[in-house]
């Protein structure tokens, strides 16, 4: 048997949690067989529920009830004097597979083990590591992670940095000012967004700086607070780079890191920044990685057999 306890704000929130006459715990019972007490504590007068059952059942039962706190916690935070609301206010709970509901209502999910590894690590470190080849959804997973932060006010913003490194060939000079000039090479990072939240809201949060784009070469001396942040494509950054951007960590944020080591666009002389770093903090308390592989392709069926022919003509190669 094992019991957790959800503590509550207040006697309003209680009330709108449970409905009349704890309508709403009496279906939580029903539908995750466990008992659900509403207790309050005699000296304090604080509130809180205490779930008991079997492990497995209390976990989802528990799981599912704070997902609704965090729900009604949402509706009741004051406006952001930047504009930023959430988009899932009145939005049913996500199911308990669920990592983010998208602008469209598409529920977004982890589609294979490794992957939903990679989603609890996040949550469950300040900084992860995500390394694995093209269409595993190291970056993609990341932004949902991100705005289901920013949605349950475990962040007040999303930073996002890249190297502006070209793939094998030469652009030349890109016209504009500093964001039209990296716009390109932040585009993979902009299509996550706009697919999970619409273009138009994408933008104005863009430009509150809800969602900021900052460039590695403008990150220095900066120290971002309460920040979910994003580094993506990391292979490409040097380990001063790399470095550089880690140390930017404030009170309260939390950093992923997306790469593939293997397509490194730094010229065959200079060290990546992503393969030092994951050997300098192994083991360190507080990160983790997540390494994933051909079977977390979760693009056309055709990308996963390209990524195992590349690796046999890698192994032949090498």
């Amino acid at each position: 048997m094992t019991t957790k306890l959800i503590r509550l704000n207040d006697q309003a929130e209680t009330v709108r949690l449970l409905g009349e006459q704890d309508a709403r715990l009496r279906e939580l019972e029903r539908d995750f067989g466990v008992e659900i007490f509403l207790r309050q504590d005699a000296e304090s007068g604080g509130l809180s529920l205490t779930v008991k059952g079997s492990a497995g059942r209390v976990e989802k039962a528990a799981r599912r009830l704070r997902a609704e706190i965090d729900a009604l916690r949402r509706r009741a935070a004051p406006a952001d004097p930047r504009g930023f609301e959430p988009i899932n206010l009145d939005a049913p709970s996500l199911p308990e597979d669920g990592l983010y509901r998208a602008h469209s209502g598409k529920v977004i999910r982890a589609r294979t083990p490794n992957q939903q590894k990679y989603c609890d690590m996040i949550a469950g470190h300040d900084l992860t590591f995500g390394v694995g080849p093209a269409g595993t959804g190291k970056t993609f997973l990341a932004v949902a992670c991100a705005l289901r932060a920013l949605e349950s006010r475990q962040a007040t913003r999303i930073v996002l940095s890249r190297p502006v490194v070209e793939a094998g060939e030469r652009l030349g000079f890109l016209p504009g000012d500093l964001m039209e000039k990296v716009n390109p090479y932040l585009r993979p990072l902009y299509d996550a967004f706009i697919s999970l939240l619409g273009g138009e809201r994408f933008r104005t949060w863009r430009d509150n700086d809800v969602i900021e784009i900052v460039p590695l070469a403008y990150m220095r001396g900066r120290t971002f607070e309460d920040a979910f942040m994003i580094l993506d494509e990391a292979q490409n950054t040097t380990p001063e780079q790399m470095k550089m951007f880690l140390t930017r960590m404030g009170s309260g944020s939390k950093a992923v890191v997306t790469g593939d080591t293997t397509q490194n666009d730094l010229g065959a002389r200079a060290a990546s920044g992503l393969v030092r770093v994951l050997e300098i903090l192994k083991g360190i308390e507080g990160a983790a990685t997540m390494r994933m592989a051909e079977a977390d392709v979760s693009r056309h069926p055709l990308v996963k057999r390209i990524v195992r022919a590349y690796d046999k003509w890698d192994e032949k190669a090498g």
